[in-house]
């Protein structure tokens, strides 16, 4: 590699990575519509770490080629290797990694932690190909649900003489939400592997057939959002989404009776 090219090297490097960065964190991720700050803070650190190694290492690539080009009889070097070389940049690696890591265990312990003694209910069941999301009614209580009776008209197998299933409502697709009141999502699946992804919040849990997985976030603003299957089910996946509709806390019942009708 000549002079010219390394140098050109070098800057082609630096403003294909400076462009790239500012168009990728420009509008890579949709707008934060939730509680899970956390887990932006996270990946922006992450980029922002890894992307100026990145630099840095092709920095030094290009600076190499043009400080230690070949030369009209220049003669091939050997050297032995440096063990306190290699321990440090392996230990210093290692350190930012573990730091990675357990920032990232707490932020999964703080996703993942016991939902808020008020939250509120909602089962959402993926089915080839949608998305089934039922609420309690005014018991709080999900009715029993058995597979086995499951129909076009009852796609979750509610069992109708339960008590508790008589106030229950089921919407197709629409998942209604209470702005700034936090909701356990109790995520199931009818048949195989879904994944139930909310982009705006930072949602993202596979349905797993015979598990009720449950999650729990806090929608921040109100609007119309995306339901995504993240996994793909069959033929039909491309189709498999819905809406979620954020509303003000004393519009929710109303707005789901009305949906429900």
């Amino acid at each position: 590699m000549g002079k010219l090219q390394g140098l050109l090297f070098g800057l082609a490097t630096l403003v294909l990575v400076v462009t790239a960065t500012v168009l990728f964190t420009k509008d890579w991720l949709p707008p934060l519509m939730s509680d899970r700050v956390g887990i932006d803070h996270a990946i922006s650190i992450t980029l922002v770490v890894t992307g100026i190694v990145f630099i840095l290492t092709n920095l030094l690539l290009a600076w190499f080629g043009y400080r230690y080009q070949d030369q009209p009889g220049a003669r091939a070097a050997y050297w032995h290797d440096n063990p306190r070389l290699e321990w440090t940049w392996t230990l210093v690696t290692a350190g930012v990694l573990a730091v990675f890591l357990f920032n990232a265990l707490g932020l999964w312990a703080s996703v993942n932690a016991r939902p808020p003694a008020d939250a509120m209910l909602i089962e959402v069941t993926g089915q080839q190909f949608a998305w089934n999301v039922r609420y309690p009614g005014p018991d709080g209580v999900l009715g029993r649900t058995d597979h086995l009776i499951a129909s076009q008209e009852n796609p979750i197998g509610l069992v109708k003489d339960d008590p508790a299933a008589k106030d229950d409502l089921l919407l197709l697709n629409q998942l209604y939400l209470p702005l700034d009141k936090p909701v356990r999502v109790q995520v199931r699946s009818m048949d195989v592997i879904h994944s139930f992804f909310l982009p705006n919040f930072r949602v993202k849990q596979d349905a797993m057939p015979g598990m009720t997985i449950e999650i729990w976030f806090t929608a921040k603003q109100t609007g119309d959002f995306e339901i995504a299957c993240a996994e793909h089910c069959g033929l039909g996946h491309y189709r498999m989404r819905g809406q979620v509709h954020v509303v003000p806390a004393a519009e929710l019942d109303k707005a789901v009776t009305e949906a429900a009708q």
